[in-house]
């Protein structure tokens, strides 16, 4: 019995970590020489019971400095930048080593960064180029789902903007800064920070993490495609797809942009700041199929939100239009399919959606209409009862007060006799 109490005492020992006397010692210095070691009890690798000598080399288990930094023991201080990455893979992309630690992470990591455009400058030589640990920090290495992590989705658009919206950092590569900027007013940027969707595109969703690059614009709708299936099967069906070969932007870029996509809305399509009039002049036919889209889609919105304000106003004097209500969320989605049909460029195709949700929109408000005149008949009729009411209480207290006049009439003459 006593040597089964004795067990998890002894698993316990088992896991705490060995003698660290990089560790140790660090904790003791000052400045710049002990931040290491303080950032070091959150790091992923710390958790893990890693040391620090996994990276640096070294005898962690010596407290003679001349021995754990010793060269025989591979110490090897502070690691060049061009070494980075082929350091953290000696590690990383061993499954053997991996699947003691976290056997659902992937181990090509490293072969992706050599498909990158970081991996393929660092590979001639470009030392100012991002390594692992411009993501992922040093010492304080935090897994993807700590909110403290570089590389959480929160994070990871300023990580990257750490360097991309650099402009001295930029200009010798010729590459535009103001990504980052652009970003963060669009709507995935609002998705993802003001509503919590953890899973909206950030950079790596659309250029990759380890293997980043730009998409080629040949590319780009299936890249936006990976998300928004649908728009990509109607463009693919398009006469825009074959509008926009490779080398015009693709044509997701052309009409939504790239870092800074906004909120869709029928201004696209019509007015003054239309992305239709780049292409097509206003009595193309293209120019008025654009303008008659957006006014059906405009109408069919406000015919909607005519049916859905009635319908609050009936709900709030407490009629009965559940079943009104479940029909307008068909309308809506007869919205969004006339939306989504618009990337066919047909006509016919945005009608279809359009006029269903028309003829629900009618319906609907039909509905929250008689059930206000429901409500005035009752009010008409209720205020009628009340009258009614009112009337006949009166009635009956002159009835009451002529029997007892009478009454006191009778009596008294009585008494005279």
């Amino acid at each position: 019995m006593r040597t089964i109490r004795w067990l998890p005492l002894l698993a316990s020992i088992a896991l705490l970590p060995a003698k660290d006397s990089c560790v140790e010692c660090h904790s003791n210095l000052d400045g710049n020489l002990q931040r290491p070691a303080a950032l070091f009890k959150g790091d992923v690798h710390a958790v893990s019971h890693l040391s620090c000598a996994g990276c640096h080399g070294g005898d962690a288990n010596s407290d003679d400095p001349t021995v754990a930094m010793s060269p025989a023991k591979g110490f090897r201080g502070k690691v060049a930048r061009t070494g980075i990455p082929k350091l953290c893979a000696s590690c990383h992309s061993d499954p053997n080593y991996m699947r003691k630690y976290r056997p659902q992470q992937r181990v090509d990591q490293y072969q992706l960064y050599l498909t990158s455009v970081h991996g393929k400058r660092l590979e001639k030589g470009d030392a100012r180029v991002a390594t692992c640990i411009d993501c992922h920090s040093v010492h304080d290495i935090r897994a993807v789902k700590d909110a403290a992590a570089p590389v959480h989705p929160l994070k990871l658009p300023a990580t990257c903007g750490h360097c991309h919206a650099d402009a001295a950092r930029m200009a010798s590569y010729k590459i535009p800064t103001t990504q980052l900027e652009e970003y963060r007013g669009s709507v995935h940027w609002e998705a993802l920070t003001k509503r919590g969707d953890l899973s909206a595109p950030n950079c790596a969703s659309c250029h990759g993490n380890h293997g980043a690059k730009p998409p080629n614009v040949e590319s780009v709708a299936a890249v936006c495609g990976s998300c928004h299936v649908l728009h990509e099967k109607f463009f693919a069906q398009s006469v825009h797809n074959a509008a926009f070969p490779s080398g015009q932007g693709g044509g997701c870029m052309v009409c939504h942009s790239n870092h800074g996509i906004h909120k869709p809305s029928t201004a696209m399509l019509a007015g003054k700041d239309a992305v239709c009039s780049q292409c097509h002049e206003a009595d193309s036919n293209g120019g008025k199929m654009a303008v008659q889209a957006a006014r059906r889609l405009d109408g069919l919105a406000n015919a909607l939100q005519v049916s859905e304000q009635q319908l609050a106003l009936a709900d709030k004097f407490g009629m009965d239009i559940a079943e009104a209500q479940l029909r307008l969320i068909e309308g809506k989605e007869s919205l969004i399919k006339a939306r989504l049909a618009l990337h066919s460029f047909e006509e016919q195709e945005v009608g279809k959606p359009v006029d269903a949700g028309l003829l629900i929109a009618k319906e609907t408000k039909a509905a929250a209409d008689a059930a206000l005149h429901e409500k005035d008949v009752r009010r008409i009729g209720l205020a009628a009862s009340v009258l009614f009411i009112a009337v006949s209480i009166l009635a009956l207290w002159f009835l009451i007060r002529r029997i007892e006049t009478n009454g006191s009439a009778t009596l008294t003459r009585r008494t005279i006799l």
